[in-house]
């Protein structure tokens, strides 16, 4: 019964950049929060200076002026790396891992959730996409984890969280907005318990689709990274309208094909997450994208290293790009601005390679049309998990 969590504390699995934003949130709200890093040496650091000595902390200085202004995590926030005691001990988890991590963690995760009392509310800010190595079908962290927990459904309950947030603006208590799909019960567990403390500084909207908006989550990842390269190119300042709208076409379609619905890609999750994450440089994505172009070296495994090292954190879209390009190429699915990704990251390019694959993406979409015409609206609700335009063969020409 949901009624029966305890919800006066919640444990943060992950002190990354995005766990330790929301230990800041949760303490500031007098939750008991725990965090869990598997490195003790990191845990006795959090405990006895209540900053994290790996991720956020830099970046809040600079914002604020220096180290004296960062605020510290507040008394009632710990860090343990005894996961058992997490999961005997609290009844909401939240999980911040990269999506690469979280199959393994779930393998931890699955005897310890088995073997407690009670039930346990799994909350997910993820945004990644996997694809299965043998049918490379793309899964999103729901769809994942519910999968590796299938035989324990009876034992906890999954939430997602989406929308246009940064960690700096939650560990400041800046004003943020999220959505949460999921049960509508979990959302009001979420909204009531969670966040009703203090509005000013978090509030909710509730989505049903929660494939959808993961999948947006995820995707519009892959457009910042081209944003951020786009920027570099001395294009112009129209350019970037295309780019945000025509791959909003392939976010709802790919969403749609996922098991998503049409509507999440209109919602905080979908064009306002979009929104800022290839606008900002608090994006790192977008920051990934703009330091590829300025650090090419034409080798791209070579240039990804070289960036990797001037970004805080994991930015989720190189991953996501070769999970999507492994699946658009096994659904002969047409997807130009994401077909142009995967080759400006993952082949060995010229600048002006990089260039011309972005006017071609662009600007020779084989798509004249802005609309679905009356043959695709009725294929689309015959056969909405199969009528898309193909990337190769009799129907790649498709006029409708």
């Amino acid at each position: 019964m949901l009624s029966e969590l305890d919800t006066s504390r919640i444990a943060i699995i992950g002190p990354g950049r995005l766990g330790t934003s929301f230990a800041y949130k949760f303490g500031r709200d007098h939750k008991r929060v725990t965090i869990y890093y598997h490195d003790a040496a990191v845990c006795r650091e959090i405990n006895n200076e209540h900053l994290n000595p790996r991720h956020l902390t830099q970046d809040l200085a600079r914002k604020l002026g220096g180290m004296d202004h960062v605020p510290l995590l507040s008394p009632s926030v710990t860090a343990t790396n005894n996961l058992e005691r997490i999961v005997e001990d609290n009844d909401l988890i939240l999980l911040c891992l990269t999506m690469p991590r979280l199959p393994e963690f779930l393998n931890y995760l699955k005897p310890l959730l088995e073997k407690k009392m009670g039930q346990t509310c799994l909350i997910t800010p993820i945004k990644g996409l996997m694809a299965d190595e043998i049918t490379k079908k793309l899964i999103t962290p729901s769809q994942l984890i519910n999968s590796h927990l299938h035989s324990i459904r009876h034992k906890y309950h999954i939430a997602c969280v989406g929308g246009p947030f940064f960690d700096v603006d939650i560990a400041l208590g800046n004003p943020i907005c999220v959505t949460v799909a999921g049960k509508q019960k979990i959302s009001s567990l979420f909204r009531e318990e969670l966040i009703r403390y203090n509005r000013r500084e978090l509030s909710v909207y509730y989505n049903f689709d929660i494939v959808g908006v993961e999948a947006c989550g995820s995707l519009k990842n892959i457009v910042a990274n081209i944003k951020g390269l786009t920027d570099s190119l001395m294009l112009g300042d129209s350019i970037p309208g295309t780019i945000f709208a025509r791959s909003g076409v392939e976010i709802r379609s790919l969403s749609r094909l996922l098991g998503g619905s049409f509507q999440a890609f209109h919602s905080q999750a979908g064009v306002g997450d979009m929104y800022v994450t290839v606008s900002s440089e608090a994006s790192k994505n977008y920051r990934y994208g703009k330091l590829f172009y300025e650090l090419l070296t034409g080798n791209p495994i070579e240039t990804n290293l070289k960036v990797l090292e001037r970004i805080d954190g994991t930015p989720e879209g190189p991953n996501t790009i070769r999970n999507v390009h492994q699946f658009l190429e096994k659904k002969n699915m047409y997807s130009p601005l994401f077909h142009c990704a995967y080759k400006i990251f993952n082949e060995g390019n010229s600048q002006n390679d990089i260039r011309e694959m972005i006017i071609q993406a662009c600007q020779f979409d084989r798509r004249t049309k802005e609309y679905i015409g009356p043959l695709s609206r009725f294929f689309y609700y015959l056969f909405p998990n199969a009528w898309y335009r193909r990337h190769k063969g009799l129907l790649a020409n498709m006029k409708d």
